[in-house]
């Protein structure tokens, strides 16, 4: 059965930014993560340059994002991560972008997405339970394509508009969740 409009429609993921667009470039300048500069400033460069990560970077990368994933992302192979790493840089097909990325063993959405916003040419966000609440959100959704690219062409849209990169809208919607996100009973979120 094909899916309707109506049905469709359903699915597609509804984005609200919580702060004011003008004030973006406020809340980036309040993250603070001295590991990132050496990502941007390293890895970076060197997976655009040659359209691939070394396992070494993917590993820091992963870690950087949630080293829990750890001991399952040490068991990728080096050939694996380059060629997975490779077809996902290289090709112009955003879903297959995306989820190629997920065959990688410990890599989840939110990994993946980390993946292509330090590494791919073109502007993605990272998908993170902070920054989609920044965006409306009360409680993390399921994660699928429809979201991550509904996701990913609102902060483009955003980006467009305001002149701020990608990485500062990122750092903004982190933050001002880690500041204003309300905390459930208990001070866990």
């Amino acid at each position: 059965m094909r899916p309707t409009r109506a049905s469709a429609a359903k699915r597609v993921p509804r984005f609200r930014l919580r702060i004011p667009e003008d004030q973006l470039s406020v809340w980036a300048s309040r993250f603070s993560d001295s590991s990132e500069a050496d990502i941007e400033r390293r890895i970076t460069p060197a997976a655009r340059g040659r359209g691939y990560l070394e396992r070494d970077e993917f590993l820091e990368l992963c870690r950087w994002k949630t080293p829990r994933s750890q001991p399952l992302c040490e068991t990728n192979r080096e050939d694996f991560v380059r060629e997975v790493t490779r077809t996902s840089f290289g090709t112009r097909n955003e879903e297959l972008k995306i989820r190629v990325l997920l065959v990688l063993e410990g890599v989840s959405w939110p990994t993946a997405s980390v993946i292509l916003h330090f590494c791919d040419e073109q502007p993605y966000p990272i998908l993170d339970v902070r920054a989609l609440w920044s965006v409306g959100f009360r409680r993390a959704p399921r994660y699928t394509f429809s979201l991550w690219w509904g996701y990913t062409c609102f902060l483009r849209e955003i980006s467009d508009r305001t002149g701020q990169s990608m990485r500062t809208i990122d750092r903004a919607l982190w933050q001002y969740s880690k500041e204003r996100q309300p905390t459930k009973r208990g001070g866990r979120r």
